[in-house]
């Protein structure tokens, strides 16, 4: 399973696919960590941080999201880089080492064993870095729980690793690490030449947004490397031997929970032990598509009385519903691999996720299970092609890390025609470099989830509050449990929400972001 966080998916489960043509709404979500929150020293109201960010371009989704091959989405800008210069990493500037990493010096990457595993990373990028630094030694980490193992050694300034892959249900805190000044800005990055085309920066190869998606306060510190499509998953070949279809409407999707109930197997499920995140996705999805997307805008800027919106209230009303009549109350209990193998079994038919998870599965689904995607079937003044869209998987470089410029570096090669198609061919998913999946070949899962993305056009949607405020993540997770499951109310889940989004509001010390 994978989590997104935009300051910070998803849980412990986690895993990223996307569609080949890139939605131009580039968010992201990511669950956050469970450690504590780091300290960050009181401001004054009046001078608490705010930051209006993500202005996402969604003009690629409007088009059908094809990217011609080697065109940018972006006008190139020619960078200089031409003369050589001797700081920085310690070696020579040039266009091909524009932050002048020393040839041989050392390079510690920290990447999190997902449901993409960190083959990309031993397999893809790391020999592309190899590649172009020869005698550099590269100490590849595969860490489970990132907070728990790097969050001491970032705190201690020593053994800092160079490139971090923060993600998982332990993953660290972003809004914390901006403020505590921990992340290196990235805009070196995205004003380097891209290693493809050294006329065009990086930023001029990325889907528009995706700068804007890792940026705090204006400044660029995390890179979202992965496209993400989320909705409710089902096996094609399960529905098709049923002679059930994709229901078009929220009544006749309820209509099919019942049908599949009474053939025995259960209708709907996922996992509260870890993987709530993907449930609340749904929740407020199905709130934004009712009510628009200012709905979850008013939730992300902490607007007063954003979870009581009518639309939230609606929603949880509504899974509520589904969690009493058709979901296991055992799952309450179980991991995501858990539920997941059970829908493999054929024991579970929908289950929440975004498009990583044909992949995470690929070792238990059966081969001809067929992952297909159904969005949200319910509309209002958004339609039931709707979608939630978003990058994911976050990419960062200490500020502390001794070998900084390589750091950036390797996010360089990362963002390479190269790092995204062998990410693409690897693990199945797509990235946000513009032409990256150009001749890969996706499976039934992201094939399908790529032609929802499509469909929805402009009809994408997304929320940030699970990255930039750790809290509130935290307890949407808590709370939508105890919706699920039966123990509070709808009203109960709107306003012990809205308790804790005021309180994180009203704490000066928490640095604030707006949409």
């Amino acid at each position: 399973m994978r989590m997104h966080i935009r300051s910070g998916r998803v849980p412990e489960p986690r895993s990223g696919n996307a569609s080949q043509n890139l939605s131009a709404q580039i968010s992201t979500a990511r669950p956050s960590t469970e450690e504590p929150k780091m300290s960050i020293d009181p401001e004054p109201a009046s001078s608490v941080p705010t930051v209006a960010r993500r202005s996402l371009l969604r003009g690629a989704a409007a088009v059908g999201l094809v990217v011609v091959p080697g065109t940018s989405l972006l006008s190139a800008c020619a960078t200089s880089g031409g003369d050589s210069e001797t700081d920085g990493g310690g070696g020579t500037k040039s266009d091909k080492n524009p932050f002048g990493v020393k040839e041989d010096a050392a390079l510690d990457v920290v990447i999190f064993p997902g449901g993409y595993t960190d083959k990309y990373a031993t397999d893809v990028h790391e020999p592309l870095y190899k590649k172009a630094f020869p005698k550099a030694a590269i100490k590849h980490e595969a860490v489970t729980e990132i907070s728990t193992v790097v969050q001491p050694r970032l705190a201690s300034g020593t053994n800092v690793p160079d490139m971090i892959n923060n993600s998982g249900s332990k993953l660290l805190d972003f809004g914390a690490m901006v403020a505590d000044k921990q992340l290196a800005d990235l805009t070196d990055l995205w004003d380097a030449p891209s290693v493809d085309d050294p006329g065009k920066k990086v930023r001029d190869t990325v889907v528009p947004g995706t700068v804007e998606r890792g940026s705090f306060n204006r400044k660029p510190y995390v890179l979202y490397y992965v496209s993400t499509v989320f909705g409710l998953w089902y096996s094609g070949k399960l529905f098709s031997g049923r002679g059930w279809t994709q229901p078009a409407d929220w009544d006749a999707f309820l209509k099919q929970l019942d049908d599949i109930k009474k053939a025995g197997i259960t209708p709907y499920g996922y996992a509260g032990a870890n993987a709530a995140y993907y449930q609340y996705t749904v929740i407020l999805t199905h709130a934004a598509k009712l009510g628009g997307q200012e709905v979850l805008k008013n939730i992300d800027n902490l607007e007063d009385g954003a979870w009581k919106q009518d639309a939230v209230k609606q929603a949880a009303t509504a899974w509520a519903e589904v969690g009493a009549k058709y979901l296991d109350k055992a799952y309450e209990g179980l991991k995501h691999t858990d539920v997941q193998l059970q829908q493999n079994q054929y024991k579970l038919a929908y289950y929440p996720s975004g498009d990583w998870l044909e992949n995470e599965q690929k070792k238990d689904a059966p081969a001809d299970f067929t992952y297909q995607l159904l969005p949200i079937p319910v509309k209002g003044k958004l339609s039931t092609k709707a979608v939630r869209a978003t990058a994911a998987e976050g990419y960062l470089v200490p500020a502390k890390a001794k070998n900084k410029a390589g750091g950036l570096e390797y996010l360089r090669q990362m963002l390479s025609r190269a790092g995204a198609k062998g990410f693409g061919e690897l693990v199945g998913s797509n990235t946000v470099v513009v032409g990256g999946a150009e001749g890969v070949t996706f499976p039934p899962g992201v094939t399908s989830s790529t032609n929802a993305l499509k469909a929805a056009g402009k009809e994408v949607v997304d929320f940030f509050f699970d990255g930039d405020y750790k809290d509130i993540e935290q307890e949407c997770r808590t709370a939508t449990n105890a919706l699920m499951f039966g123990r509070e109310t709808p009203d109960q889940f709107c306003e012990r929400m809205q308790k804790k989004a005021d309180a994180v509001k009203n704490d000066k010390s928490i640095t604030k972001f707006t949409r």
